[in-house]
């Protein structure tokens, strides 16, 4: 069995009420899952939150869930609104927590940086971080989505209850103010581009 088709069982019996199912689904998540919550709020605590909160909701409504989007794109809409909720009720910003964008996803790993190529690399990490916080959540959601995340623009929209047109235009908005960020701090190195372009939805 393939891990779409384990995945499929695994949401069909915890739709009908399987714990055991569920609590596998979210073994499945939680890495992913938390990733997103941390580079949304910013330090662990809040983002243990914004998970826990999540999965609640996916409890709660996977009785409603009907597979007309993937589980994945669904669970990712209830992590970002959880985020969102989260950064809004409690009127929270991204503190500067450190880097949490590690190298493999930012194309930044050599077999062996010199210290300064290591010290130039963790200053962007953290200059990107800056400017991710600086950024309005929903702005902030979206580009993670895309950038680190890698998903497709329609995924996004489905993720977001959005038009396609608006997650550009979100996007597009939130590069040019992480890009005006990274200038005004004097680093002129942008997010790397998307990778794959057969993922433009």
């Amino acid at each position: 069995m393939n891990e779409q088709s384990r995945e499929q069982q695994l949401v069909s019996a915890a739709r009908d009420g399987d714990m055991d199912a569920f609590e596998a689904l979210v073994h499945l998540y939680e890495k992913r899952v938390f990733a997103l919550t941390l580079r949304m709020c910013g330090n662990p605590e809040d983002a243990a939150e914004a998970a826990q909160e999540a999965f609640l909701a996916a409890w709660q409504g996977l009785a409603f869930f009907r597979g007309e989007a993937s589980f994945s794109t669904w669970l990712y809409r209830l992590v970002s609104n959880a985020c969102v909720d989260l950064l809004r009720r409690d009127g929270r910003r991204r503190a500067s927590a450190g880097p949490s964008l590690d190298d493999e996803e930012l194309n930044l790993d050599d077999p062996a940086p010199s210290p300064q190529d290591a010290a130039e690399r963790q200053e962007l990490r953290e200059e990107i971080e800056r400017g991710l916080s600086a950024l309005s959540p929903e702005h902030r959601e979206v580009l993670i989505l895309r950038e680190i995340h890698q998903l497709r623009y329609d995924e996004i929209a489905d993720s977001l209850s959005l038009d396609v047109g608006t997650v550009k235009s979100r996007i597009s908005r939130a590069r040019k103010q992480l890009r005006n960020f990274l200038l005004k701090s004097g680093n002129f190195s942008p997010l790397p581009a998307s990778k794959g372009t057969e993922k433009e939805g």
